[in-house]
């Protein structure tokens, strides 16, 4: 059995990883040194390959990916092989960038700094609370939760919207499908996204769901740019009407040369949120692909198993609290 793992991972990841199938053979490669024989070579594999070196790797069994979105990735696969993403890996890190992101724009904290490089003393009036405010998230997966449990216990009116119907969990105040989006929209204070790409994702907060926000309502995107038409959000923003933080964009990389980097109330990071910025982020990671391996030399049910139809996590076998210890 040869696996191949990507991570950056330490020695204490290699013997997790190593317990988990005693026996086989295990290559760390980085994914900046990966070449496709090495892809060619594996039965399973830990961590991202670019999709197009899965062509021809007829030997693969199963591709534990390194993140929550999988694009590329299902149509790619091998007939045959399984495919799971890292979907609760991500919740902790991506969540709080997401609350400091949130505070920064309540608290005018962008605009003190504008002024700090201005050596301008200047109070700049009233502020707003996560307290009392309405936080909608778009996307309920284990970021937008994580996202909402955080406001939620800071005192915030929660509202959920996912794909599908399902129930409510207990740190939503309502729950609802995009189909309602409309109608929820005039009522946030803040809007968050955290949405994969898919055909009724992308494009989704367009000029007219941007002109249905509350006035000076902040949004949050930490899915994908394609969510947002950047041009209408540029229109929006330098109104005045939205104050945006994106740690994704459309296009991304952004060019220097695009406005979207000068725009007034928009707030630019370039898609770090998650990633292995935080080093739990990679313990998670790691100790869901361990699981996934036991399983598979077991013949179990594998964890955050991927419907290639949709792209999406079969939610009967998600991974949420497995790695939480």
């Amino acid at each position: 059995m040869n696996i191949l793992v990507t991570p950056p991972v330490n020695e204490t990841h290699r013997a997790l990883l190593e317990s988990a199938w005693p026996g086989a053979e295990f290559s760390y490669i980085r994914s900046k040194e990966l070449t496709h024989a090495d892809v060619l070579a594996a039965d399973a594999i830990v961590g991202n390959v670019p999709p197009t070196f899965l062509a021809g790797a007829e030997r693969l069994r199963f591709l534990q990916l390194g993140s929550a979105g999988t694009e590329g990735f299902p149509e790619a696969l091998p007939a045959g092989a399984k495919l799971a993403n890292a979907s609760g890996a991500y919740g902790l890190a991506i969540s709080e960038y997401m609350l400091a992101q949130l505070f920064a724009i309540l608290k005018k904290h962008y605009i003190y700094y504008d002024n700090q490089r201005e050596s301008l003393w200047r109070d700049e009036g009233p502020v707003t609370s996560v307290y009392g405010a309405t936080v909608l998230s778009v996307g309920m997966g284990d970021i937008g939760g994580e996202f909402l449990k955080k406001c939620k216990a800071l005192g915030a009116h929660t509202i959920g919207v996912c794909r599908s119907a399902h129930e409510k969990p207990e740190f939503c105040d309502e729950l609802y499908t995009l189909a309602d989006l409309d109608e929820l929209l005039p009522r946030a204070d803040a809007v968050a996204l955290s949405l994969p790409a898919s055909p009724e994702t992308v494009g989704l907060m367009d000029a007219r769901r941007l002109g249905l926000m509350k006035p000076g309502a902040a949004l949050i995107n930490v899915g994908r740019g394609s969510a947002i038409v950047t041009d209408d959000l540029i229109e929006a923003a330098s109104a005045g009407r939205v104050r945006a933080a994106l740690d994704v964009t459309d296009p991304e990389p952004l060019p220097p040369e695009h406005p979207l980097w000068r725009t007034p109330n928009v707030y630019i990071t370039p898609h770090i949120s998650g990633f292995f910025h935080l080093e739990e982020t990679l313990n998670r990671i790691i100790r869901i692909g361990a699981e996934n391996l036991r399983r598979l030399r077991m013949g179990e049910e594998l964890l955050n198993l991927v419907d290639p139809e949709t792209g999406y996590r079969k939610a009967e076998n998600r991974a949420k609290g497995f790695y939480e210890r």
